[in-house]
């Protein structure tokens, strides 16, 4: 480990340059990162059991939601789930999910996770002592997991899972990585085939087990105004949604989505297109791209940026012409845009990142379309695949073919949703199978 912690040590020293433009950034959570208990955060635990759990950004938090509310509510009394994240993005979500404003909801609990230093992780196992710590999908972070373990702090990854690339790249390293994989009490792995690869690549057998992925337990969105206001904008038209789109290899999809779009739907069929970049960074890009792309349409695109109000509840911009782009710039608004949606595309998956999670519009019986790169959600997309309930293109003129078919033809699409959404409904109950083995741990 001290190996570890000093080569941990060059690595910020090389990168420190990229670091700078980080903490500057996010300098809010810094204090944090560097090992300084919130007195709040001590506050809220003082005089009960704690469980720690980690989620990295806004998907693992979404996914971390309801086993939150779960599980306190079988620990009962006495005992407090605290959040933390990395990203800033995650920790807004966190604190309106299990802030105040939730209920039974503390702001307090929720902080940023420590750099792995063993004084920043010691000071908060220190002020916390937690019972258990929990991280979310694949977050292992070596000096931790030392740490809770000479501590006597039973770790367990929740919703574990393994991508092709992160099998690939750990296989090779199989001898190191499988030491930390062994100082992890128990993976709750969300299918058959990430409990193979976990064991294939070091994890103690005895210690893995299949439980199911939280995400097909994720309730339907609150209300959102952002998506009343995009649905009055529509005023009747179809509305098409390109969710957690990326950029990768100089290629950004939201080029590649307009491109689809701008045939058919968008000259036959008169359909809005909503654009929800993944990254908050991207937020700028992706607005000034579509400005541009209008430049080169003579002015014949109007595009709305949703935190400029750039579109009015009529749907009609300044200049009395429709929007017909709209960039959505907010977070945690998108499940709910979603539901609004006719037709759904979800990004990751037109270039080579492996893809962004399905259910978030199967739910509503939306009917989804996906690039061919979805390892990341492999299993769900064969669940969804089997009974016909998505549909995976190649590239940005499939994806035109597509759209043109489904907002045509709005029984096939209607059915093609209700086939989606069943996968979702028929997965459902892996957030109480977890809570049950998490409970088992505390209560041993």
């Amino acid at each position: 480990m001290a190996l570890y912690s000093l080569l941990l040590m060059v690595g910020l020293v090389v990168c420190s340059p990229w670091w700078l433009a980080r903490i500057v950034r996010y300098r809010a959570g810094l204090g944090q990162r560097l090992g300084r208990v919130p007195v709040a955060l001590r506050a809220a635990v003082a005089g009960r059991q704690v469980v720690w759990l980690h989620a990295v950004s806004v998907g693992e938090v979404l996914a971390a939601t309801r086993l939150v509310a779960e599980l306190e509510a079988a620990l009962g009394a006495g005992w407090v789930v605290v959040v933390s994240t990395t990203t800033a993005t995650g920790q807004a979500l966190a604190k309106e999910r299990f802030g105040a404003a939730a209920a039974g909801g503390d702001s307090a609990r929720v902080f940023y996770y420590p750099l792995d230093f063993a004084w920043c992780v010691r000071a908060y196992l220190r002020a916390l002592q937690p019972k258990l710590l929990l991280l979310m999908e694949s977050e292992l972070w070596p000096r931790m997991l030392v740490e809770c373990r000479r501590a006597g702090v039973p770790v367990v990854v929740v919703n574990a899972r393994v991508s092709d690339r992160s099998f690939a790249r750990e296989m090779r390293v199989k001898a190191v990585w499988g030491r930390v994989l062994r100082r992890v009490d128990l993976f709750l792995a969300q299918s058959d085939e990430d409990v193979r690869r976990l064991v294939a690549m070091g994890a103690r057998d005895e210690a893995v087990k299949a439980t199911g992925n939280l995400k097909y337990d994720v309730r339907a969105a609150k209300e959102s105004w952002v998506a009343e206001l995009i649905l009055k904008a529509a005023a009747g038209r179809p509305i098409v949604v390109a969710g957690s789109t990326v950029g990768a290899d100089r290629i950004d999809e939201e080029r590649m989505v307009v491109a689809a779009w701008r045939g058919a739907a968008r000259v036959d069929l008169d359909a809005l297109l909503v654009l929800a970049p993944r990254h908050p960074e991207r937020f700028e890009l992706i607005e000034h791209s579509m400005m541009e792309y209008r430049s080169l349409t003579a002015g014949n695109l109007k595009v709305g940026v949703r935190s400029e109000d750039a579109f009015t509840e009529s749907g009609l911009g300044g200049d009395g012409l429709p929007v017909e782009v709209i960039v959505l710039d907010t977070i945690g608004d998108l499940a709910a845009v979603y539901g609004i949606a006719d037709l759904a595309f979800v990004g990751g998956s037109l270039v080579s990142h492996g893809g962004h999670n399905p259910l978030e519009p199967a739910r509503f019986g939306v009917p989804v379309v996906m690039g061919a790169s979805f390892e990341n959600f492999r299993d769900i997309v064969a669940k969804m695949q089997e009974v016909k309930g998505i549909r995976i293109v190649q590239d940005d003129v499939e994806l035109e073919e597509v759209f043109t078919e489904l907002l045509k033809n709005k029984d096939a699409a209607r059915a093609m949703g209700e086939r989606g959404q069943r996968v979702f409904e028929e997965q459902q109950g892996a957030t109480g199978r977890a809570v049950e083995a998490l409970v088992g741990m505390v209560r041993r």
